[in-house]
């Protein structure tokens, strides 16, 4: 079975920095995409930023130049540098990816979150 687990989550002051972690587990034969999405309190469940296979990558605006996504493809991990952090992007965050599993299934898969809180 495949799993997404993360890590990294945290208090920090606003202008702070964190770097979130997202390891996929179980039998893999690839990964697509890779990327992160956030749910703050009261909203709907929004894209952050993701990476494909090839190294492309892509952000939502309110993020851009502050939020860094790469990807370490042998160990199945990614990774978001998030710097210069807002309380607006006080948020649960996810881990998404989509990889091909045997026998070449394409699944859609989750991370249970963890909680980034940008307070002073």
């Amino acid at each position: 079975q495949v799993q997404l687990v993360e890590s990294g989550g945290g208090l920090v002051q606003p202008g702070g920095s964190l770097r979130l972690s997202c390891a996929a587990s179980g039998s893999i034969f690839s990964i697509n995409t890779m990327g992160w999405y956030r749910q703050a309190p009261g909203k709907e469940r929004e894209f952050v930023a993701l990476i494909t296979s090839a190294g492309t990558t892509n952000y939502v605006p309110s993020v851009k130049g502050r939020f860094t996504i790469s990807r370490d493809g042998a160990k199945n991990t990614v990774f978001l540098q998030m710097n210069s952090l807002k309380p607006e992007d006080t948020a649960v965050y996810y881990c998404h990816a989509t990889p091909c599993v045997p026998p070449l299934q394409s699944l859609d898969i989750w991370g249970r979150g963890t909680l980034v809180t940008v307070a002073s």
